[in-house]
């Protein structure tokens, strides 16, 4: 029993690595429009996604596909947690600027 409780406290006080595949993906947002535009991760597996908005607006990055929105401010970066994506492309957008925000996650 006390060597259960001792690995089950060993466990708890281990960070936990590994949760987002490699480093952050870096996107720029600048004149509306993402750079990379396309953005591909590893599928099954969780990611994130570091966008600096060059733009002095705030722009909101949107995908229904990925179940995400993200409002970040002008002229500062936010970060975007991706959960574990099955194979397959999910399309993304600046929820402001549509028209010239857009782009696509590709799960491979």
């Amino acid at each position: 029993m006390k060597r259960l409780f001792a690995a089950s406290l060993l466990l708890m006080a281990t960070p936990l690595s590994g949760a987002f595949a490699d480093d952050p993906i870096k996107v720029t947002l600048q004149n509306h429009k993402f750079s990379p535009a396309e953005i591909r991760v590893k599928a099954n597996t969780p990611a994130l996604i570091s966008l600096s908005n060059r733009d002095p607006q705030a722009e909101e990055f949107d995908s229904p596909a990925l179940k995400v929105e993200k409002v970040v401010a002008g002229n500062s970066s936010g970060s975007i947690r991706l959960r574990a994506l099955a194979p397959g492309r999910y399309p993304f957008m600046g929820e402001y600027h549509a028209n010239t925000a857009q782009g696509v996650v590709i799960a491979e």
